[in-house]
């Protein structure tokens, strides 16, 4: 069995296709490791494996039942309670998307929330999944203060509904200006 392979399926599944091999999710996007095992053909060992060896602790193996920490473009409840987040939080991406993220801001697209790191490696390391990383410092306590809703998911990823442009610099760029809506 192949690892890395796995993990992938199985993020494909519980985030974005439960259906794909005839898996329901419930409202809080956990499902039946039994029914999951029989439809990819896994032992209960290579799926511990499998969720032991992720890095980023993507899953979350609760006896019987299995989830994506977050990540879903399904429609899932994961019940992570509001948290105050620390005065900056980081977002990897690449050179290519920057222009739209400075003039439309951090948007979840297909997914139910804006991916968020606590630091700026970690930011640096998901940018780079996809090319050259640039990374964004996101003013989250001012966005905090002028209501936006951070949640924190089981491996520590902050979620946010969106990031609006004023919230937002390139790292190593000047702290986001006093008088744009985030520097209120």
């Amino acid at each position: 069995m192949d690892v890395v392979r796995t993990s992938k399926r199985l993020s494909f599944v519980l985030r974005h296709r439960p259906d794909s091999i005839g898996l329901a999710l419930d409202v809080a996007g956990w499902a039946d490791v039994h029914e999951l095992l029989a439809a990819l053909g896994l032992t209960r060992e290579q799926l511990e494996r499998v969720v032991a060896a992720n890095d980023k602790r993507r899953f979350e193996l609760d006896g019987d039942r299995i989830r994506a920490s977050q990540g879903h473009s399904v429609a899932v409840d994961l019940g992570y309670a509001p948290e105050h987040p620390p005065a900056e939080l980081f977002h990897g991406t690449v050179e290519r998307f920057l222009p739209a993220i400075l003039a439309e801001g951090l948007r979840p697209g297909r997914r139910h929330a804006v991916h968020l790191s606590p630091d700026a490696a970690t930011a640096r390391t998901v940018g780079a999944r996809r090319g050259r990383p640039v990374v964004l410092r996101v003013a989250a306590a001012r966005l905090a203060a002028d209501g936006g809703r951070f949640t924190r998911s089981a491996n520590g990823v902050w979620l946010v509904d969106g990031v609006p442009p004023g919230y937002l610099a390139r790292d190593g760029d000047a702290t986001v200006a006093r008088d744009s809506p985030a520097g209120r």
